[in-house]
């Protein structure tokens, strides 16, 4: 079995036993009959592609609208590039586990919020207010993917932000 095929099973939430037909892999074959390496391949090109628009949406930053279709894009395109080792369902199912269900809620209305501000309702300030509470939803959803780590980033504000001496 070679490196690709481990981490995709490991990423998927397998083991390094055959995988039944039932299972995520069998699922995604006779959808989406990628290999390992073209998968890793896609991932690769998703994320690039998806930083390069958030890194490129800060040169149009004083044009807020532009920014922000650039920047959303940018991180939805990232966000989704580990569609391609997990597949979809997978990833889907981890997005909507109990744990990071409501990051996943609010990271996903404030996408939306921010698109809808910057193409329909063209403010500027609602805009930047909303890209800055995605990206907010973001950094919380990702650190439910680590070990206790929204313990210890809330903790930490407690501490920061405790005004009693």
């Amino acid at each position: 079995m070679d490196a690709l095929t481990r981490l995709h099973r490991s990423l998927a939430g397998g083991d390094d036993e055959e995988q039944p037909e039932d299972s995520i892999l069998g699922d995604t074959e006779g959808i989406c009959s990628l290999s390992p390496v073209q998968r890793v391949y896609g991932f690769a090109a998703c994320l690039v592609a998806g930083l390069a628009l958030m890194i490129l949406s800060l040169l149009v930053f004083i044009r807020p609208i532009k920014f922000a279709v650039m920047f959303t894009f940018g991180n939805i395109l990232a966000v989704g590039s580990t569609a391609f080792l997990m597949g979809p369902s997978q990833q889907l199912r981890m997005m909507l586990d109990p744990v990071r269900v409501y990051a996943t809620a609010i990271y996903g209305g404030f996408v939306v919020l921010a698109l809808i501000f910057a193409l329909w309702i063209h403010s500027k300030v609602l805009t930047l207010i909303a890209i800055i509470c995605e990206i907010c939803a973001l950094f919380w959803y990702s650190l439910s993917y680590i070990p206790f780590a929204r313990r210890m980033v809330s903790d930490l504000m407690v501490k920061l932000c405790d005004t009693e001496l």
